[in-house]
């Protein structure tokens, strides 16, 4: 199969990303399949670190000095940046947090504490959370806990054998004691973009909220939160070019004045008093302590060069990228697809297995190539477990991503193919 047109001109974005230009062992060129484990980043959003650092370091909200108002100046810059991106009401909808686990984790602690004033806000005995099998532990754990917490019961939707969500019980799952549903926008295993319009309206019938998991959608398309209907949504600034270190959550404002605090500290008061404290409003309440500044100016240029090159060409890339690769894919004998085996409403994320070869041995006889992916279960066991395998090699792109480096990770699994018979 011949590539098909891309509407980017990727040699160019290629050229802001230095460590694509690596040679790795044995003079081979670095092939990055990993995006959705970690993208690279941009020579912009570097220079934004740097220039952070080396020009403006300081700390915000805490200083009537010059630099203490630049670096303020700019790290709420990002906060209205990230608020455009994903087209929220209001810039104070959006909390920086130190990754989405951390995002995914304050919804739960908040909800699983007793303190919202709004029994809706209160998980306790007798409610239920619902995620899926398809979700990053990241999105698992912490429900889990809260339910072991609070009395609260925990509940999932299963996967079909096409590895797309079985809503065929929506109705039952999702009833009048479900208090939230928390579920991935696109999984980071199986690339399955789900139907989150479904999810919601449920969900509407029976008032629970529902917090998306974005880490694998915001970085790839374009986002608005009103559209999606949902009342929170994570993400992560690692995943979509920028530093590690910054998340984000997004909630309605309702929702998040109604959740109390997640951690006690500097500027999330508004007095404090050993008889007691009251606390900032929104976003403030959720960001005790110094936050991560230096990060979330990063993220706001990786903001800046994302929108730059435009969220729906990047998507149009991908779609074409994935296409090309489960083409590629399905001519390896011995590959099978660990997931949707066809372009509708998937992203670029392809796990897959080679019969009778370890998706570790995969790995590393692809990387002997320069072929950088992902092996494992991806933080996802689950899914692992619900198709009987114990691992995957997963292989992501992104807007950096060639068909000439799918072509790579195809012609290495037909040399994997040969070393092991």
């Amino acid at each position: 199969m011949s590539a098909p047109h891309s509407p980017l001109d990727v040699d160019r974005v290629r050229k802001d990303f230095p460590i694509l230009e690596r040679r790795l062992a044995g003079d081979h060129p670095l092939v990055y399949l990993d995006s959705a484990n970690t993208s690279q980043k941009p020579t912009a959003v570097l220079d934004a670190l740097a220039e952070h650092y080396t020009q403006h370091n300081a700390n915000v909200a805490r200083a009537v000095h010059q630099l203490g108002e630049e670096s303020t100046a700019a790290y709420e810059g990002a906060r209205d940046k990230i608020a455009a991106l994903i087209k929220a009401p209001s810039r104070d909808e959006i909390i920086f947090t130190k990754n989405a686990s951390e995002a995914l984790n304050l919804v739960a602690h908040t909800l699983a504490s007793g303190l919202a004033e709004d029994p809706r806000y209160r998980l306790g005995p007798g409610d239920e959370i619902v995620v899926t099998e398809m979700e990053h532990h990241s999105n698992i754990v912490p429900w889990q806990l809260a339910a072991q917490r609070t009395g609260a019961a925990f509940r999932w939707f299963g996967l079909t054998d096409e590895g797309r969500l079985d809503l065929s019980t929506i109705g039952e799952l999702i009833n009048e004691r479900t208090k939230i549903v928390s579920l991935v926008h696109q999984s980071n295993s199986l690339g399955t973009v789900n139907d989150v319009a479904t999810v919601v309206a449920r969900a509407r019938e029976v008032g629970a909220l529902v917090l998306l998991d974005g880490s694998q959608s915001v970085p790839h398309q374009p986002i608005d939160v009103t559209e999606l209907g949902v009342d929170l949504l994570a993400f992560t600034g690692h995943k979509m070019v920028g530093p590690t270190g910054i998340g984000v959550l997004w909630g309605r404002r309702d929702v998040l004045d109604a959740l109390p605090p997640f951690l006690g500290g500097g500027e999330m008061i508004e007095t404090v008093a050993m008889t007691g404290s009251t606390f900032a409003p929104i976003p403030h309440k959720f960001e005790a302590g110094t936050p991560p500044i230096a990060q979330a100016i990063g993220l706001g240029a990786a903001v800046d060069y994302l929108t730059g090159v435009g969220l729906d060409r990047i998507h149009e890339h991908e779609q074409a990228l994935t296409a090309y690769a489960l083409d590629q894919l399905n001519a390896v004998d011995g590959v099978r697809i660990i997931g949707p085996n066809s372009m509708e409403s998937r992203g670029g994320t392809v796990s897959f297995v080679v019969d009778g070869v370890h998706p570790h041995d995969v790995g590393q006889l692809l990387d002997e190539q320069g072929v950088a992916v992902r092996v494992g279960h991806h933080c996802a066991r689950p899914v692992c477990v619900r198709y009987g395998i114990p691992a995957t090699t997963r292989a992501s792109f992104y807007l950096y991503t060639t068909f000439d480096e799918i072509d790579a990770m195809a012609a290495g699994l037909q040399q994997v193919k040969r070393f092991f018979g």
